[in-house]
């Protein structure tokens, strides 16, 4: 049975203060819930106070971003051994939104995975099509390519904790978001290339998110199909009731 996970992805939002502030109110609101696994991620300037407020609770600490080096001449970047020293157990890779104004390729994506994973922390690997490659059929085939690029040269073996979260480019801030079909027919799909690239250990126990416009009302509807184990939240990560609400509403 794979345990559902919901992360928040503050993405460029919080400053420290109103970190503090939200992570106490998370803690408070979702102090008595085991069987959800909770992560945020806040900005790289928050994480060491972060990391310090949620010690001993139920909340894991992730990064939005990394480098694939571990250390260089690579100015305004953060390392996975850095995000590890302050306690980071999570890092995301590949999310749309550095794909799109940052130009991350595929091969880009597949050395952050490897640097994530050797580092012994968790990948959460983003894939997704956008509206226009949508609306032409071409959502499997972008889907395939960006599995196949992002997993490039990984065994069974490296895959054990790794997290995919799937996330419809045209359902990222826009307030629309794939139906729960829409979204169970690409979950199902890349559980399916799982198992051909892989194996059916790996296909049935790798987690994968769903992430684009997610809600405290459609988080249920969400969660309740068979392919989709969590959420990566935007948004409504950014509210201690919104996001508290979604974390509750995925408790079935």
């Amino acid at each position: 049975m794979r345990k559902i996970l919901i992360a928040g992805n503050w993405k460029m939002h919080k400053t420290s203060q109103e970190a503090v502030e939200l992570i106490n109110g998370l803690k408070r609101e979702l102090a008595d819930i085991q069987t959800v696994d909770i992560l945020v991620c806040p900005p790289f300037t928050n994480l060491s106070e972060a990391a310090d407020i949620i010690i001993d609770s139920n909340i894991a600490l992730g990064a939005q971003n990394c480098h694939w080096e571990k250390e260089g001449a690579f100015t305004g970047e953060v390392s996975v051994p850095m995000l590890k020293s302050v306690r980071c157990t999570y890092v995301i890779a590949g999310h749309s939104e550095r794909r799109k104004y940052f130009a991350e390729s595929d091969e880009v994506v597949n050395k952050k995975i490897k640097a994530i994973k050797d580092a012994g922390l968790k990948p959460i690997f983003c894939l997704g099509e956008t509206l226009e490659e949508r609306e032409e059929n071409k959502t499997f085939s972008v889907i395939e390519t960006q599995l196949t690029g992002g997993l490039k040269d990984l065994k069974q073996d490296d895959l054990k904790d790794l997290i995919i979260a799937y996330e419809p480019v045209w359902a990222i801030g826009t307030g629309k978001t794939a139906t729960p079909q829409q979204a169970e027919e690409v979950h199902s799909f890349i559980r399916k290339l799982l198992k051909e690239k892989f194996s059916s250990i790996v296909s049935d126990g790798l987690r994968i998110l769903y992430g684009g416009s997610v809600k405290p009302d459609n988080t249920k509807d969400l969660i309740n199909k068979e392919d989709i184990d969590g959420a990566l939240v935007g948004g409504a990560s950014l509210k201690v009731d919104s996001f508290s609400q979604i974390v509750k509403n995925s408790l079935g």
